[in-house]
């Protein structure tokens, strides 16, 4: 199964569902990443003594985000952030790619990733169930929709679920490695060197 059109790309003020600290760094960081190309995917704030703050991102354009593009982000953000001055003391950033069975944050994901299985766990019961799984038939501001393996479809209410992601399936693989093949021939073709495996830590 394909991943869907571009068309994500273009969705506006599209920002992951966050609260609280987690929601004011997003809209912090959001304008200066964006100018530079990249979307938040999801920021997550773990550990009280010595925070870290674990920012998810993808690049506009769709391609593969790569170690120079983590890179880049974390010096970025971590600028920002230094200004901004979220904490009282020492803190930590980490800056990651989605991965393959990535969380589902934003309204694009959702669209993007329509047709691939997905699970999700719900903070208030919805018709008594906490957890879901499903095919993903995508989403709008209100509600995300799954078609269950029993065939009923829900429509979730977003503003009551804890979590999403992507459910790593033979499907979804072969989707990721044939849109990263189509890249990857497009730089080629273009004499740009690939992107190489995400990771980055700034401390």
């Amino acid at each position: 199964m394909a991943l869907a059109g571009r068309l994500f790309c273009f969705l506006e003020d599209d920002l992951p569902q966050n609260e609280g600290l987690e929601a004011r760094i997003a809209a912090t960081i959001q304008p200066t990443l964006s100018a530079m190309g990249y979307e938040i995917v999801r920021v997550q704030i773990q550990g009280k003594q010595t925070p870290t703050v674990q920012i998810m991102a993808d690049r506009t354009d769709g391609r593969p985000i790569g170690v120079g593009d983590c890179e880049a982000i974390s010096h970025a953000a971590g600028a920002v952030l230094d200004v901004d001055d979220p904490f009282t003391g020492e803190w930590n950033l980490e800056v990651s790619s989605p991965g393959i069975d990535r969380p589902l944050t934003r309204t694009r994901d959702w669209q993007r990733f329509a047709g691939h299985v997905a699970t999700v766990e719900m903070s208030i019961p919805f018709e008594g169930r906490r957890r879901f799984r499903g095919i993903a038939l995508g989403a709008d501001e209100a509600v995300v929709r799954l078609r269950l393996e029993d065939g009923a479809e829900v429509a979730l209410p977003r503003a009551d679920m804890r979590r999403a992601k992507l459910v790593l399936t033979d499907e979804l693989i072969a989707a990721t490695a044939a849109e990263a093949a189509r890249f990857r021939e497009a730089e080629d073709d273009s004499d740009e060197e690939p992107g190489r495996p995400p990771h980055a830590r700034r401390n």
